[in-house]
């Protein structure tokens, strides 16, 4: 029987530290990105192949440091029946990888990711910045910031910039630039962050997080790390962001110029959304490194089972200490009535969404071409942002929808073929939903579209036409109001209907009246541990992904980090997944 060996390209990552589990994890990375928890038996098995040693070799080295005796049988079972499904190891001289390899089939992750900066210049870039990571340096730009930000809102006041911004299309092609830089420089936090805690951070990417462009980081080495070097690299991020505002502000009391101040409002809400654990976003990965669990979406269906009386604790969770058990429900009994909320409301206003979103987008395609040909480059520069930001939702809705489908799909056929009677009630509950779903779409029974209404934000969306909806009758007596050029009404003018015209000269002509309306580390997250019995694959932890464009509020996009291949990586600063791996977004 030929040794086996390592794909090339196979890395051990080591035990995986201050873990939520009672029995320790062991993390292997393959070729392709995904990322294996193993049992320690298995792990020293792998640490044993270096593709000479004979099965017999291997047990001999195995049982040493096991301190149990270890066959050459129990090895040759191992390695066929564990290891080999997953990829790890290769038996003979076939091709290095299996065709078919496990994968945690992610839905909220990064897709058609692309590398920007190799792990070389990463390494040097977080190498200049990881002194501020230092404590001191920590608390000087914490307490600065916060100064700065009392005097912004509670003495300056930050709408008005942002309100002087959004009158001048070139200075919003300003705040949405420094915005990208912002995202940028987010994920050299992710990457100095690890570097400080002794890992090391991988490429810096991009890609598509369910509708936004996002960046990430490959940080996956931080799962060697305690959990205060992980809990470092996940909040490295954010962190820039506030030594990015702190520049910012710099550059506004050098140069009087607010557009700078508008891009530290919008800084700040970018941080909010890093923050929140719903989505693999740096709060998913903060919250995972504080319960020791590197993948929660892969807990949930085993949390919700064992909430079933009288059911046995799924295996997936048997092991978890009780503190990181507790954070995990808390979290999945939180998120998963939101996300399945959300989700039932986008379905059911699918048809709106999509007309309003066909109609905006044709007027913004309309607007904008006019403003090209007649030379407005600013204008159109920013026509073209807001037509990213109309069709980029749109599309990924109907993602979503294909996506759900194709799940549901599979849902069906696996439970016609287990045959149960409880398999069947889940079937025909599901088809129901889809079916009345439908019928609603098709009879128009879903809300209607919305009227067209005034730009927000006029800038993104140039030459659209203010379209007012048709006047509406009136009750006798009552005034009708016509706005302004301002906005403010003028003075109200007797309708039409309720007082008859008085005799006298014909009116003089007078001025026209105003037009109608006045206008985001990837880390790669580990599958669950395999034990000699049940092995199981891990997600790259990606940092959470990052939108690559402003806000909503004056333009537009959302990042999981380690270089994905097979997964993404997981939160900006974290490791890579099949199990979410953590990139930094």
């Amino acid at each position: 029987m030929p040794p086996p060996r390592l794909p090339a390209g196979t890395e051990l990552l080591g035990e995986y530290q201050d873990s939520g589990f009672t029995e320790p994890r062991y993390l292997v990375r393959r070729p392709d990105g995904q990322v294996i928890q193993l049992s320690r038996l298995l792990y020293l098995v792998v640490c044993a192949i270096d593709g000479s040693r004979s099965h017999e070799a291997i047990a001999h080295h195995v049982s040493g440091r096991f301190g149990n005796e270890v066959s050459t049988g129990n090895i040759a079972y191992l390695v066929e029946e564990k290891l080999d499904p997953l990829g790890i190891t290769a038996t003979g001289h076939g091709p290095a990888t299996p065709v078919d390899l496990p994968a945690t089939d992610l839905l909220l992750t990064l897709k058609f990711h692309r590398v920007l900066l190799r792990r070389p210049t990463v390494a040097a870039v977080a190498a200049a910045f990881s002194w501020l990571h230092r404590p001191p340096a920590v608390a000087l730009v914490l307490l600065s910031a916060a100064a700065a930000d009392y005097w912004l809102f509670a003495l300056h006041g930050a709408m008005e910039p942002v309100l002087h911004t959004l009158e001048q299309p070139v200075l919003l092609l300003l705040v949405f630039a420094l915005t990208v830089l912002s995202t940028v420089f987010h994920e050299f936090g992710h990457a100095s962050g690890c570097r400080y805690s002794g890992g090391s951070p991988g490429c810096i990417g991009c890609g598509i997080y369910l509708v936004w462009p996002a960046m990430y980081t490959d940080v996956t080495d931080v799962y060697r790390l305690k959990r205060g070097g992980r809990l470092r690299t996940d909040l490295g991020g954010v962190y820039f962001n506030v030594v990015f505002m702190m520049i910012l502000f710099a550059a506004y009391f050098g140069t009087g110029q607010e557009f700078f101040l508008t891009a530290v409002y919008l800084t700040h809400y970018e941080i909010l959304e890093q923050l929140l654990p719903a989505l693999r976003l740096d709060g998913y990965y903060i919250l995972a490194d504080l319960a020791g669990v590197p993948d929660l979406f892969g807990k949930v269906g085993p949390i919700l089972r064992s909430m079933v009386p009288g059911r046995p604790v799924p295996p997936e969770i048997a092991g978890m200490k009780r503190s990181s058990r507790i954070i995990v429900t808390g979290w999945v009994v939180t998120m998963v009535p939101l996300l399945v909320g959300e989700i039932a409301y986008a379905l059911w206003n699918l048809p709106r969404l999509l007309s309003t979103s066909v109609r905006s987008l044709t007027d913004q395609l309309a607007g904008t071409y006019r403003a090209l040909a007649e030379g407005a480059a600013a204008s159109f520069l920013l026509g073209a942002i807001g037509c990213v930001m109309l069709l980029l939702p749109s599309l990924g809705l109907v993602y979503l929808v294909l996506r759900l489908s194709a799940r549901g799909l599979r849902a069906v056929r696996r439970n016609a073929r287990s045959g149960g009677r409880r398999a069947r009630l889940v079937t025909l509950a599901g088809l129901g939903a889809a079916s009345a779903l439908a019928v609603a779409w098709v009879y128009g029974m879903t809300p209607e579209p919305l009227p067209p209404r005034p730009p927000v934000v006029p800038a993104l969306q140039p030459n659209v036409p203010v379209n007012r909806p048709p006047a509406q009758p009136y009750e006798a007596g009552l005034p009708t109001v016509k706005p302004s050029h301002s906005g403010r009404p003028q003075s109200p003018k007797p309708s039409v209907a309720a007082v008859p015209p008085l005799p006298g000269p014909p009116a003089d002509p007078g001025t026209p009246q105003p037009p109608g309306a006045s206008p985001s580390a990837t880390r790669a997250t580990p599958a669950p541990a395999t034990s000699a019995s049940s092995p199981g694959p891990t997600t790259p932890r990606p940092t959470s992904p990052q939108p690559t464009s402003p806000q909503p509020t004056v333009s537009a996009p959302a990042s999981p980090s380690a270089d994905p291949s097979a997964s993404p990586p997981s939160p900006s600063g974290t490791p890579g997944t099949p199990v979410p791996s953590p990139s930094n977004g």
